[in-house]
């Protein structure tokens, strides 16, 4: 039976100047930060059930979460590749164009060594060498997403790391979606594992005894897993992390210019997500604000996914401020994941939104784009992280190292600025390992032999 629109009322907008400071705090407030410490403490009992039990916890926990019964947590390649050929054909071409856009754009950001002479005979480098292993969390649950696959796998696949762990949560058949396998294939992922929420970080995190433990775990997901890495990361020899990932959040800045067609549909495209997910219109003017509101009605009534978006619909806000400044503003302070500069010259706004983990310019760029094909990665900050996290790109799979080599005569003019920084900080064994070389007879040899 058809849904009445009645029954997915979108709550009024409102104006920010008239609103009190809580009011505002209210309005920005992510609906997924309210119960953290809650869910602090259940990701922890999670975590120390996988560091117990192992893949006895990970079925254990898919079984009661996922409420799938498995025999085994990792998925052998062979039917990784029998799932991956039942694909259908136009998901096989839109996946192999995505890859190519997304391997373009990623393989622009190579590294570039540094090697200079700071000062003569004092030489100083910065290398970078791939992480070893890296585990590609894919969020599964009510939605397949091979595009997460790519995101993550593609930059993995060109910085050459040598163990690429994916795991997702499994379907009802206890498998994964055909279209995940054909991108995890694309991307050449060592292994394909099956498991979501904490406790899929855990194993990757602590190891089990069919899944290695990684150097860095990387990839979006809903609040638990967001939790999750952040506990892991923080582990005696815990991995690292790529950046916090929860909840899809959009902001919209618009103003008469714009379409409310356009605006509504790239709200609901992020809300229909998930019920934590939340999106945001900010604009100048009331009657696109109105406008706007009565075509999510209209348009929400249209998704499969209504209810779900309806959900995320109720923690999002409609906001009208005074003009396109006090937009930006309000932009700055949440620090969206995604933002829309939805109104002509936006172009020349970045610079005053670019607190924001992808920005998507004037009318054309609608935020699913970058969610598959554009080029850009989609794995990004949430909870506003915008202001101090970037997105994930090619630089997140290497380690950066510096590596120094003096002459003999590089050490002997640089010698009396070391001891007498170390005799500053009165650390004498500093200062010894320069003197003891400069009074040796091997350097006064080596300094001969130099000249």
């Amino acid at each position: 039976m058809a849904t009445t629109l009645s029954s997915y009322e979108i709550a009024s907008a409102v104006m920010w100047n008239q609103l009190t400071a809580e009011e505002q705090h209210a309005a920005l407030q992510r609906p997924a930060q309210k119960a953290s410490e809650t869910l602090m403490a259940q990701v922890k009992d999670i975590v120390e059930q996988v560091e117990r039990d192992g893949d006895a916890a990970l079925l254990a926990l898919t079984e009661k979460f996922d409420r799938v019964t498995l025999e085994r947590v990792v998925l052998d390649m062979t039917i990784v590749r029998k799932q991956a050929d039942k694909t259908d054909a136009n998901v096989k071409r839109a996946i192999d164009q995505a890859y190519a856009n997304i391997k373009a754009f990623h393989q622009a950001q190579q590294p570039t060594p540094v090697r200079m002479e700071t000062m003569p005979g004092v030489l100083c480098e910065q290398r970078f060498a791939p992480l070893e292993s890296v585990g590609l969390y894919i969020p599964g649950g009510s939605a397949s997403l091979p595009s997460t696959v790519l995101m993550c796998g593609v930059p993995a696949q060109i910085a050459g790391c040598k163990e690429r762990v994916l795991i997702s949560p499994p379907g009802a058949d206890g498998l994964l979606s055909p279209a995940i396998c054909y991108a995890a294939l694309k991307c050449e992922v060592t292994q394909v594992c099956l498991g979501g929420g904490a406790q899929a970080i855990a194993a990757l995190a602590l190891g089990t005894d069919t899944i290695p433990a990684v150097d860095k775990i990387v990839g979006p997901g809903n609040s638990y897993v967001t939790a999750a890495k952040q506990y892991v990361s923080q582990l005696p020899g815990g991995p690292a992390i790529d950046l916090p990932a929860g909840p899809s959040e959009l902001l919209v800045i618009a103003d008469d210019t714009a379409d409310p067609i356009f605006i509504a549909a790239d709200l609901l495209s992020q809300a229909e997500h998930g019920p934590d997910s939340q999106v945001i219109l900010v604009s100048p003017s009331a009657r696109l604000v109105e406008a706007t509101r009565l075509e999510l009605q209209q348009q929400l009534n249209e998704l499969p996914r209504a209810e779900i978006t309806a959900k995320a619909l109720a923690s999002s806000s409609l906001i009208v401020t005074a003009d396109l400044a006090e937009a930006a503003q309000i932009s700055q302070r949440y620090a969206p994941e995604h933002l829309s500069l939805q109104f002509d010259d936006a172009e020349a706004w970045i610079e005053r939104t670019n607190k924001s983990g992808s920005v998507f310019v004037g009318h054309y760029a609608p935020e699913s784009g970058g969610d598959y094909a554009t080029g850009t990665n989609h794995v990004l900050p949430t909870y506003g992280y915008a202001r101090n996290y970037s997105s994930l790109g090619l630089a997140d799979f290497y380690r950066r190292y510096t590596v120094q080599t003096l002459t003999p005569q590089g050490l002997k003019d640089l010698a009396p600025t070391i001891t007498t920084l170390a005799a500053e900080e009165k650390l004498d064994a500093h200062l010894q390992a320069v003197s003891r070389r400069l009074a040796s007879e091997r350097m006064a040899r080596d300094l001969e032999d130099s000249k």
